[in-house]
């Protein structure tokens, strides 16, 4: 009588650790063992960033440039990074192009990352920063002025805005591989001379994924 009534429970209990191995396993395969870190890692690096603004040097084509390639954008007011120095206004923002895989999966797509300020002197500094909105330049009776663009207000960790330009998605993580990656379904990612950036900007940690 007691084999009667254990049998069932034994049963019970293997199928509920079966269960959950299985569980476990599943989200192991399909998740990194730091993905539950992320969110941490991005608090903790958007803790040590500040907010700034910089407008793009030159127009950045993905059909005319590589991975690799160069771009630059230039500081329009100073900013003193919380763990480095002062950046003054008119410092340049170095980075490489990071991928312009066009028409993958049928969108384009090209992807920043930031990677160094230049200083006026001559010296550089590494740093890393998260683009977390754009807004075009325009010209009027007093030059190039652009539209106004949403400051980094600190907490915002992540951005996945549609049709940020005409066609054009943005895509950009505190902590992320890149500065931010423009997607499009247009044959072509192009991004005009003198856009303006919102940043979040810091110095380049050990383990910052920007700078990587």
């Amino acid at each position: 009588m007691k084999i009667r009534i254990l049998l069932p429970v034994l049963i019970s209990v293997a199928c509920l650790v079966a269960f959950d191995t299985g569980v476990t396993a599943q989200q192991t395969d399909s998740q990194p063992a730091w993905s539950p870190q992320i969110p941490v890692a991005a608090k903790n690096e958007a803790a040590e960033m500040v907010p700034a603004e910089a407008v793009l040097d030159r127009q950045v084509d993905a059909r005319k440039v590589k991975a690799g390639d160069q771009f630059r954008a230039t500081l329009t007011d100073s900013v003193h990074l919380k763990n480095g120095p002062e950046l003054p206004h008119g410092t340049i923002l170095v980075g490489t192009i990071a991928a312009d895989q066009m028409q993958n999966g049928g969108n384009s797509k090209l992807a920043l990352r930031f990677t160094e300020a230049r200083l006026k002197n001559g010296k550089t500094f590494p740093i890393e920063a998260t683009i977390v909105a754009i807004a075009k330049p325009a010209y009027g009776e007093a030059g190039y002025v652009t539209d106004p663009v949403a400051t980094w207000d600190g907490r915002l960790l992540a951005t996945d805005e549609v049709g940020v330009m005409s066609g054009v998605d943005l895509h950009s993580r505190i902590a992320g591989e890149y500065s931010g990656v423009f997607v499009t379904k247009k044959t072509d990612v192009k991004l005009a001379a003198r856009l303006q950036l919102a940043l979040a900007i810091g110095a380049q940690s050990t383990n910052g994924a920007n700078g990587a």
